[in-house]
């Protein structure tokens, strides 16, 4: 079941599209992460999911419901943070959850308690929110959007301003969330590293338009990898293996680059055949694409592991 649809969806401002034609398809128990260069309308397709501003064209559904400025549903069973955290400066971080509890009926007391340890706010319970560090104020409005425990969490940039540690805190949280709660979360984010390591489905947006919508296998199947080969004679080798028909090029750095389907599939042959040779490889290794730099060979800006590092 999708908890998020959207057909056509979009949103211009003037003359300027901020977002067009968007259709995206966030199924139950998933991490979807949405991911943009700054301007390419994440933020503002967030804000027309969660009714915050009109569209110009298609429409979304969340949680089986279309989306309309003023409507009361579906938003009992959604949690979110946007853009930068919110709260009241002159209340406590613990008189700021429980005005956020009050806002959904039904929420216990406890559930202050339990998600101020959650997320690790125990020492700055009494403290005034205006007081808070960028992270610890991070950390309250992600409390504040998990307190009544939703079915499905709008995050922008959740990780803004924490350290390290707490990113790492963060994901291990949202994966625990899907996996022992059921949890949807929607997030998007720029630490293109976090994301590959805890969501299921990817959106790539850019300029406002959906380049990609995918699955982690698919994106597997999608980064470019290659076989990078050294030795103690580089040219002689390289000679070698073209003489025996594989595909290579050798830049500057003098290493071997291989990228053909077999031998990426067989690099243990490669270094058979270099040894029986003569010439036993320094370094041999299959060179992966991460998500990062795919998502910029995606969007033009970088053409991903095709430059070799010295």
């Amino acid at each position: 079941m999708n908890l998020i649809e959207t057909q056509n969806l979009g949103k211009q401002y003037g003359k300027v599209k901020a977002v067009e034609n968007l259709s995206l398809h966030v199924a139950e128990g998933e991490i979807y992460a949405f991911l943009g260069l700054n301007g390419a309308g994440k933020t503002t397709t967030i804000r027309m999911l969660l009714g915050m501003i009109r569209p110009s064209t298609g429409y979304a559904e969340v949680l089986g419901t279309k989306v309309e400025l003023g409507s009361s549903k579906p938003w009992k069973d959604v949690g979110y943070l946007v853009e930068t955290p919110h709260a009241y400066p002159e209340l406590t971080v613990f008189e700021n959850l429980d005005a956020s509890r009050r806002l959904h009926p039904g929420t216990p007391v406890s559930a202050i308690s339990d998600v101020i340890e959650r997320l690790s706010l125990q020492k700055y319970t009494n403290i005034r929110a205006g007081n808070l560090s960028l992270g610890n104020a991070q950390r309250l409005g992600l409390a504040k959007a998990l307190i009544h425990k939703p079915r499905l969490l709008f995050l922008d940039e959740p990780a803004n301003g924490l350290d390290p540690a707490g990113i790492v805190e963060i994901r291990e949280m949202l994966l625990e969330m899907t996996r022992e709660q059921g949890t949807t979360v929607f997030m998007s984010s720029h630490i293109l590293a976090e994301v590959s390591r805890m969501a299921q489905r990817i959106g790539i947006i850019h300029n406002g338009h959906l380049l990609q919508e995918m699955n982690i296998d698919e994106l597997e199947r999608n980064r470019l990898r290659r076989l990078l080969v050294q030795t103690r004679d580089n040219p002689a080798a390289a000679q070698m293996l073209s003489s025996a028909g594989f595909r290579l090029h050798v830049p500057l750095n003098g290493t071997i680059v291989l990228d053909d389907p077999e031998s990426l599939a067989n690099p243990d042959r490669i270094n058979t055949m270099l040894v029986q040779a003569g010439f036993p490889p320094t370094r041999l290794m299959v060179e992966e694409e991460d998500l990062e730099e795919y998502f910029l060979r995606l969007v033009g800006l970088e053409k991903g592991i095709e430059n070799v590092n010295s």
